[in-house]
């Protein structure tokens, strides 16, 4: 991948660190803690994807806020979030805050733009498929350009920042990258692989700032920024020792992250 400058050769001891790590956070004890608890609260697809987009989106700062506005967004839905979306429930919701930044107008927005992708395809995944989005060298940040002219068509033409990132070129697109892993990993422990419009070898690590302070010190990465580029070097390091489930390694980079 021309974005990669040179990829980092992961030695045994770092790879039994890793794995080791990986196991021990990739439990059943972890769920409770985190927000992919909200997704694995339904068992229909399309609120699986609905929740697991719209929770990712806020999963940013200290994770116990996260989980408490992840949990008020859903209530404002009334635990129902198609069928809230697809009868524009949205449309009567009083303004109010639901996370930092991200308040209820955001919340609108991105609910008009993913009713039109379910009135036509019926699921993200479906349209996933249709778009052969698997097709892409990055299919995460295709996959984000897509539903982003989605909102900005059902939106009168205007974008939002606080749903999805727009900068495609530059964004680690952390928090998407996140909702991928929970619908797309299929081990059945922590995360739910529902989706087959994505192969689990083609997903990346969510990075933020502390996976990536995490890598660095671990001596996988080396870059400073926490950007696309750096995510992209980060995964294909990681996929030299898994290249069918990298991804697994973000539990390991979680864990190791917490002793430092």
């Amino acid at each position: 991948m021309n974005e990669t400058s040179s990829i980092t050769t992961i030695s045994p001891d770092l790879r039994e660190l890793l794995d080791s790590e990986a196991r021990r956070i990739n439990h059943p004890s972890f769920i409770d803690l985190d927000p992919v608890q909200f997704p694995r609260r339904f068992s229909d697809l399309r609120d699986i994807e609905i929740t697991s987009l719209l929770c990712s989106s806020i999963a940013w700062g200290n994770r116990k806020m996260i989980c408490r506005d992840c949990d008020k967004m859903l209530a404002l839905m009334g635990h129902d979030p198609y069928n809230y979306m697809m009868d524009e429930a949205y449309e009567d919701l009083p303004d109010q805050n639901i996370h930092r930044t991200f308040f209820a107008a955001n919340l609108r927005h991105f609910l008009r733009g993913l009713r039109r992708i379910y009135q036509r395809f019926g699921s993200l995944n479906e349209f996933a498929r249709h778009h052969r989005v698997a097709d892409d060298q990055l299919p995460a940040w295709k996959l984000v350009d897509l539903i982003n002219q989605e909102l900005a068509e059902a939106n009168n033409g205007n974008s939002d920042s606080r749903c999805l990132p727009l900068n495609m070129k530059q964004t680690a697109l952390k928090r998407v990258n996140m909702a991928l892993r929970w619908l797309v990993r299929r081990d059945g422990i922590v995360d739910l692989g529902v989706w087959d419009a994505i192969d689990p070898s083609q997903l990346y690590i969510p990075l933020d700032v502390h996976v990536g302070n995490t890598a660095r010190n671990l001596g996988i990465v080396t870059r400073k920024a926490d950007d696309r580029r750096t995510v992209i070097e980060l995964t294909e390091a990681l996929r030299t020792i898994r290249p069918d489930d990298p991804a697994i390694y973000d539990f390991a980079l979680f864990g190791i992250g917490m002793q430092l």
